[in-house]
């Protein structure tokens, strides 16, 4: 069976996405558009990254009303891009939408690219969360779906040597979606750690 690959276009994502490839598992790269500031510039990395690494073509979901409606600094350029940076419900929406896709695609696992626990500053980036994802997910479809982390031992630093030596260079890791990465955000934050 397939593995469904979140990915965002980020490094984590990417990274892991490669790894996964590594294995030779199949899989599914899925590409979510919650109505992020930076949807363009994530998208085409990330189908820069599919093509680069020759992955699965990639799919792509739109839910982009989510985040015109649930707004955050994600999501809307009015808000501070760092304090207002928590997007309610946003990762349970991924693994949500992830698992629908997984259902009807004959998948039972979906991979995301969470890092260290150490590293999660919302309540959506905790083990206990992603356990509690799945126990609902299966609840919510009849189905289980695994949710695996492959980078979950990584902290950032590991991410980008790890990155390096795989010779990922195609990624986009700002939240604020230009040209040039903001450095203040917390995506771009981490890269300083």
């Amino acid at each position: 069976m397939s593995i469904v690959t979140l990915l965002s276009g980020g490094l984590d994502s990417c990274l892991m996405s490669l790894m996964i490839k590594e294995t030779n598992r199949r899989q599914k790269p899925l590409f979510i558009n919650y109505g992020q500031l930076n949807y363009e510039k994530e998208f085409n990395s990330a189908k820069n990254h599919s093509e680069i690494f020759e992955l699965p073509e990639l799919t792509k979901i739109d839910i982009s009303g989510f985040g015109q409606v649930i707004t955050s600094g994600l999501t809307d350029s009015n808000q501070d891009i760092v304090e207002d940076a928590f997007l309610p419900g946003r990762n349970l929406l991924l693994l949500l939408s992830a698992a629908s896709f997984a259902v009807k695609n004959d998948c039972n696992v979906i991979a995301m690219g969470l890092l260290n626990q150490n590293t999660a500053i919302f309540p959506d980036q905790t083990d206990d969360f992603l356990f509690s994802a799945e126990y609902t997910i299966e609840k919510a479809l009849g189905k289980k779906i695994e949710i695996i982390t492959p980078l979950r031992q990584f902290y950032k630093r590991d991410v980008v040597e790890l990155a390096k030596s795989k010779n990922i260079h195609t990624y986009y890791s700002c939240h604020k979606g230009d040209d040039t990465p903001c450095g203040k955000c917390i995506s771009c934050k981490e890269f300083d750690i």
